[in-house]
């Protein structure tokens, strides 16, 4: 059913445009009005030229023509004169002169009508008289456009209060270009679960002819950037119904009820144009648990909550309003949004597959110029844990390197660049490092490519460089050469032992009390590893298979104060299994470096002389290096 969009944008374009066209119509009026006076005022000079001095010209044969209208004589001389008034010298060549009525002249003081090429006209007053009432009338005019232009003015605020507990919501689905299922790559089982959504909307009677009721809400649930917008649009658009976009925090404002008074507003314009799709936007801005605490217990975020809950409870039979949510936090929602009747169906919209990722790189260069060596097949492998704003992201950075450069196509340099840039920062070449310097940073990520190359569940080598990339000295880059959704203690493991690889290799080339700050940032991340497995994943030694998850705290007294689910001995316990595992990985990776220290020797000098080593490169640098039996896990 086609749905006429509001004419409420319209009309305010209108008055708009309206405002517009008085506020210049008044501007016209006094720019003419002031135009006109002036050039009245300034066309013949007034008291300058004396009655005995016009005399005297036109006895010397000085004078063009002569207007005689009552007492008043406009006279054109031949030539300008110059003449001082007040200390102001005058130039001109018309005058104004006053003719002295009621004085007996003389024959020589007489207007000669040859002379003066005088011409009489009988005097009217109907050109003064329009002219004052002109001067009475337009500025009143003004002053009054000027009022009532501020009354529309307040008026036009007040109805924007009036308004205030309008729902802002955007309609779209009657565009010619709508987005299908067609135009979006990837995510082929979370399009199966709402192909049935598309099927409710088209074919409502289908459903209900067998005692099926059409689902009230279906929550997408996804990380960042995977879609879920663009997903529920597309099934607005396979359905061909209107689509109302609104975000989660547009509901709450400061106002108490206002929300409330939105959400209210938003149902009721969906039913009116129903069927049609509700898609609220990151929907736990305003549908966080209640009594949580979070958000500081807004009451008006709770009245908005309580709102729509009420709204998609109390839909009408044959109403056919589907309302789509997207969040990447479900876990906070309340129980009452995911509740049957309310949201009834969760569709999870994960991280794209090697296989997505590449039909979503084809999508993004699509409309690009690119030349033969641009491998998408390649680089889907080596995005994992990419979504599709980084591919698409991927995809613009790449062609504003080859404009950048000067070149009308995207080749394989320009991928790579805008692929390093957005892992692992930008290169700066210009910070200046010391010999000294640059040889640490060569033995401390040699550590690292080493140890990871040697064992076997630590990932692919990808590329090792000495040149400083966003806030690191150095990157020491590894790849998982497939994608992965287990990983075992070992994996994790031999992980642990390249992260440790650059403070182990600094030890052992410059000895225990000359370790940098270089390796901060990978104590970090390895305590940060060690401390999950034990915890979220029971991968302890004395507290295997037990979990003890912390949640993500709250603020106190500008702190992050987390709550502990287990005891002090307990967190005593976790600590020293932190501590075994991170002892562990520095052994075993010592036992490595020491093994292999000509491949070491051999990888730092290769970065000292190019600074950059890819995965061929690198791997040639270290051929022949092995672990040794004792630290290989089985």
């Amino acid at each position: 059913m086609a749905v006429a969009a509001p004419k409420k944008p319209q009309n305010n374009r209108k008055n708009t445009l309206k405002t517009i066209g008085f506020v210049v119509s008044l501007f016209l009026i006094g720019a003419l009005f002031f135009g006109s006076s002036s050039l009245k005022q300034s066309e013949y000079k007034k008291d300058v030229l004396t009655y005995s001095e016009f005399v005297q010209k036109m006895n010397d044969g000085k004078i063009k023509a002569t207007e005689q209208t009552g007492d008043t004589l406009k006279v054109q001389l031949k030539d300008d004169i110059t003449k001082s008034v007040d200390g102001k010298d005058v130039t001109g060549s018309k005058f104004e002169v006053s003719y002295p009525s009621g004085i007996e002249l003389t024959n020589d003081q007489k207007i000669d009508p040859v002379k003066a090429n005088l011409t009489v006209k009988p005097p009217s007053g109907s050109g003064d008289v329009v002219w004052g009432l002109a001067q009475l009338l337009v500025p009143a005019i003004l002053i009054l456009g000027f009022f009532f232009f501020m009354m529309r003015q307040a008026q036009g605020q007040n109805n924007q209060a009036m308004s205030f507990g309008k729902s802002k919501a955007r309609i779209a689905g009657n565009e010619k270009s709508k987005v299908v299922f067609g135009d979006v790559a990837g995510n082929e089982e979370a399009k199966q679960d709402l192909q049935e959504v598309v099927e409710f909307l088209k074919f409502p009677k289908k459903f209900e002819s067998v005692g099926a009721k059409i689902p009230r809400g279906v929550l997408l649930v996804g990380s960042p950037g995977t879609g879920k917008t663009m997903m529920a649009k597309a099934v607005a658009g396979e359905a061909g119904v209107p689509f109302f976009s609104i975000s989660g925090s547009e509901f709450v404002e400061m106002f108490v009820g206002v929300g409330a008074s939105r959400v209210r507003d938003l149902f009721a314009k969906a039913k009116k144009n129903s069927p049609c799709i509700i898609f609220i936007d990151e929907i736990d801005a305003v549908g966080r648990r209640r009594g949580s605490g979070m958000g500081g217990g807004h009451d008006e975020r709770e009245q908005t909550l309580n709102q729509i809950l009420v709204e998609m409870d109390g839909f009408e039979t044959g109403v056919n309003v589907i309302v789509l949510a997207a969040t990447n936090r479900a876990d906070v929602l309340d129980p009452a949004l995911l509740r049957p009747g309310r949201f009834d169906r969760r569709v999870n919209i994960p991280l794209p597959e090697r296989k997505d990722r590449e039909s979503i790189l084809k999508v993004h260069f699509k409309n690009k110029p690119a030349d033969e060596s641009v491998n998408l097949k390649a680089l889907s492998k080596k995005t994992t844990g990419m979504a599709g704003a980084d591919l698409a992201n991927l995809a613009n950075e790449a062609a504003i390197i080859a404009a950048r450069n000067n070149r009308k196509t995207i080749n394989n340099s320009d991928i790579t660049e805008a692929f390093e840039r957005i892992a692992i920062g930008p290169e700066r070449k210009n910070k200046v490092m010391t010999e000294k310097d640059r040889e640490m940073t060569a033995y401390h990520e040699g550590g690292h490519a080493l140890a990871g190359h040697v064992l076997p569940n630590s990932g692919g080598l990808h590329k090792v460089t000495i040149i400083p990339r966003g806030g690191t000295g150095g990157v020491t880059w590894f790849l998982d050469e497939e994608d992965k959704s287990y990983h075992s203690i070992n994996e994790f493991k031999d992980v642990l032992v390249r992260i440790v690889g650059g403070r182990v290799a600094e030890k052992v080339i410059y000895g225990d009390d000359w370790v940098t700050t270089g390796a901060g940032n990978d104590l970090q991340k390895a305590a940060q590893l060690a401390r999950e497995m034990v915890i979220e994943q029971g991968m302890g030694k004395k507290l295997r298979d037990q979990v003890f998850h912390e949640d993500e705290g709250g603020m106190m007294l500008d702190r992050m104060v987390h709550s502990k689910p287990y005891s002090e001995k307990t967190a005593e316990l976790i600590d020293k299994e932190v501590e075994d595992l991170i002892t562990e990985a520095t052994s075993r990776c010592e036992a490595i470096i020491k093994a292999n220290r000509k491949a070491l020797d051999n990888i730092k000098d290769q970065l000292l002389e190019h600074e950059t080593l890819d995965e061929k490169e690198a791997r040639a640098a270290l051929k022949g290096a092995v672990a040794p039996k004792s630290v290989v896990l089985n």
